[in-house]
Order: C-alpha cells, then sequence, then structure tokens
C-alpha cells in the first residue's frame, strides 16, 4: 500500500511538472532559497576540486621520493664487482630510502588525518543537503498542484459542495509542509557556508606545517651528504663533464677511423 501511494505521488509530481513547462500549473519562486541554494553549489564544486587538489599534493610528494628512489636504484646499476660505487653514493641510497620510508607513513599518515579526512567529512555533508533540497522540491510540487486544483474549484465550482474546502484544506497542508522544509533549508544553507572558514582553517594551517615538515625533512637528511660530494663552481662541474666528453670522443668507435 505504502510502496503504490508513494508511486502515485511521484507519478502526479511528474505530472505536475509536465503541466508547469507547459504553462499549465503555476511554479512558485523563492528568490531567497535560490540564492543560498546557488551559493552551497559553488562552495560544493570547490571543496570537491579542493579535495581533489590536496590529494594531487600527497600524491606529488609520494611521487617525488619515489622517483628519487629509483634514481638512485638506476644508478646502482652502472656498477658491478669490477667498478664499485663509492661511500657517497651508498649513502645517498639510504638517505633517499630513508625519506620515501618517512612520507610513506609519517607525513602520509599526518596529511591523511589532518586534510584529507577532515576535507571528506565535509563533502560527505552535500549529499544529505542535496536530498534535503530534493524533498522540499517534491513538497513544492505537491503544493502547486493543490494550489491549481483550488484555482481551478473557485473559478469552475463543482457540484459538490465539500471539494472545494477538502481542496482548500490540502492545500494548506502543504503549504505547511513545503514552507516548513524550506524555512528550515533557507536558515541552515547559509550557515553550512559561513561555517567553511572556520572548518577549513585548521586544515590549511595543516597543509602548510606537513609541506614544510617534508621540505624540512629532505633538506635535514640531504645535507649529512656535503661531505661525500666536493663543493664546486658550476663552471668546474661543467668541465669536468667537458674532459668526459673528449675522452668519449677520442674513441674509434665513436668515428675515429
Amino acid at each position: 500500500m505504502s510502496f503504490l501511494h508513494g508511486f502515485k505521488k511521484n507519478l502526479n509530481r511528474a505530472g505536475t511538472t509536465l503541466k508547469q513547462r507547459a504553462g499549465a500549473v503555476d511554479h512558485t519562486e523563492d528568490s531567497e532559497f535560490n540564492d543560498e541554494y546557488e551559493r552551497l553549489k559553488i562552495l560544493e564544486k570547490k571543496l570537491n576540486k579542493l579535495c581533489k587538489e590536496a590529494k594531487g599534493c600527497l600524491d606529488a610528494m609520494r611521487a617525488m621520493t619515489k622517483s628519487q628512489l629509483n634514481i638512485a636504484n638506476t644508478i646502482g646499476l652502472f656498477y658491478d664487482d669490477w667498478v664499485t660505487m663509492n661511500q657517497g653514493g651508498r649513502d645517498y641510497t639510504k638517505v633517499i630510502e630513508n625519506l620515501d620510508e618517512t612520507t610513506k607513513t609519517e607525513i602520509d599518515k599526518a596529511f591523511r588525518l589532518t586534510i584529507l579526512e577532515p576535507l571528506a567529512r565535509f563533502c560527505a555533508y552535500f549529499p544529505e543537503i542535496n536530498e534535503a533540497v530534493k524533498r522540499r522540491h517534491k513538497k513544492l510540487l505537491d503544493y502547486d498542484s493543490a494550489q491549481s486544483k483550488v484555482r481551478k474549484l473557485i473559478d469552475r465550482p463543482s457540484e459538490d459542495p465539500s471539494r472545494l474546502p477538502r481542496a482548500e484544506q490540502e492545500a494548506d497542508l502543504a503549504r505547511e509542509m513545503y514552507e516548513g522544509l524550506n524555512t528550515i533549508l533557507i536558515n541552515d544553507l547559509p550557515r553550512v557556508v559561513e561555517l567553511r572558514v572556520p572548518y577549513l582553517d585548521p586544515s590549511f594551517e595543516a597543509l602548510v606545517k606537513t609541506q614544510l615538515q617534508f621540505s624540512k625533512s629532505t633538506y635535514e637528511e640531504l645535507y649529512q651528504l656535503r661531505q661525500a660530494f666536493p663543493s664546486e663552481s658550476e663552471l668546474a662541474a661543467d668541465r669536468r663533464a667537458d674532459d668526459v666528453l673528449k675522452e668519449m670522443r677520442s674513441l674509434t668507435i665513436c668515428g675515429n677511423y
């Protein structure tokens, strides 16, 4: 019985929607609700984008340490039993392994707890709010339909004198249900938008601190290697590379035959 009742109401609402599009039934407009709901939709779009970008930030930090580790491991393949990697190279590999592990454990966990999860919890409210908006729309259709019936009975009185009072009673009930839900949404939607700043501020602060910790850890770990790699000017480094290229060009396989 409940299923059939719900099916009938949905069918009537669909009919009301079609009549409104055809201009046969008036459509109640509430500019205040429309403005507040538009603000909420903009906030929802921005927050969904922020969630995506925040996850991309974490993925980028993971990818950087992973790429460094891949480079260190690949460089290791250039050495064998005859040509061994010096201590500086081995220390670099160890440092990058530590950075990669720190990123996957400490930084990853902190980033999720203080940034990704709070953002996801905020975004989780939007489906519930949108469902409430859908319920409001259904109640509005019921109200518009009931109002239309009252107007028709006024314009074309029925032979049954009780039909108009019943239709007016149904319209009053439909109006109360619609206005009750509409008032709740008009009051609550601005609050959701207003709360975005105090809610997001701690996550933004955590984002900055996490990036600082990541950069600081990277610097401190790599700074330990300064003794293994002698400091030299950029010009001196280029000269060393040119010397090696000269040796390569002198080889017979490079065209000197």
